[in-house]
């Protein structure tokens, strides 16, 4: 049995593919691409000559017994128009079949673009929440952005050039002028990040309307405030405590964690300092 190798390719500049994911695309008996007349371009460029099948949304189903009669006898390489394979396209669903008949898949590191612009939008890029495309119908993004209202992860999404000023306008509406990154053609020769809020961001595209690859992120909610306790109300929280025979050390560590003062202020209440 072969292995399925996940390979990633360049999301725009030719040069962003890794010297292991051109050995392996010369190396593998099979080829299945998203689009094999994007892939050829690729190909081409590096002059690979290994045999090329397509497998998108319209044909996964019957190109997948192909793909596993293929791997019976060798290798095979998956790749996407560009960057992940199983990142929003079809091939989710061959390296799901191939897991399940045991056959062994082997992702390769490569580009991607929803790494590329996190780093490069300038949010918080230490916990996030991919989308994936945004829903089309202005109402079910409506209710999407209202579940992750209070989420306080950076979100990244994939949408088109032609609904952009749209869904940030929705998006606006429900979570406010929150701080966002559009990055467009990344890797290409008019990569664009466009970073503020979403107002000044909505009003640069509404006069040059964007073209080509989209990402967006879009910041977290605020962390609430925490609220500080006044003196009476730590005092009288410690006195409950001590009177209920907690020792002092304890009752102060418990109430600055929820008072936001230092615990040994509070200590120093309690022992009259």
């Amino acid at each position: 049995m072969g292995i399925l190798y996940v390979v990633p390719t360049p999301i725009g500049n030719l040069e962003d593919i890794t010297l292991r994911a051109l050995r392996v695309l010369r190396e593998v008996s099979l080829i299945a691409a998203e689009d094999t007349r994007t892939s050829r371009i690729l190909l081409q460029h590096y002059q690979i000559e290994t045999p090329l099948i397509s497998y998108h949304e319209h044909n996964e189903r019957a190109r997948l017994e192909i793909l596993f009669e293929a791997l019976d006898k060798g290798d095979i390489a998956l790749i996407s128009d560009a960057g992940m394979p199983g990142i929003s396209d079809p091939g989710y669903e061959l390296i799901c079949a191939a897991i399940e008949r045991g056959i062994r898949v082997e992702p390769l590191p490569g580009a991607n673009a929803v790494i590329t612009a996190l780093v490069g939008s300038g949010l918080p890029p230490d916990t996030f929440i991919y989308l994936g495309f945004l829903p089309r119908k202005d109402k079910v993004l409506r209710e999407l952005f209202t579940r992750l209202e209070h989420v306080q992860r950076t979100l990244v999404a994939y949408e088109s050039p032609n609904r952009l000023c749209d869904s940030l306008a929705v998006i606006a509406s429900v979570l406010g002028d929150r701080p966002v990154c559009v990055a467009r053609e990344l890797s290409k020769k008019f990569e664009e990040y466009q970073r503020g809020s979403i107002s000044t961001v909505l009003a640069h595209f509404q006069a040059t309307p964007p073209r080509g690859e989209i990402t967006l992120v879009i910041g977290g909610a605020a962390p609430p405030e925490a609220v500080q306790w006044d003196e009476a109300a730590v005092r009288a929280a410690l006195q409950s405590r001590l009177d209920s025979g907690e020792p002092l050390k304890l009752a102060a560590k418990s109430i600055a964690a929820e008072s936001g003062w230092e615990r040994r202020a509070v200590y120093d209440l309690g022992s009259g300092e």
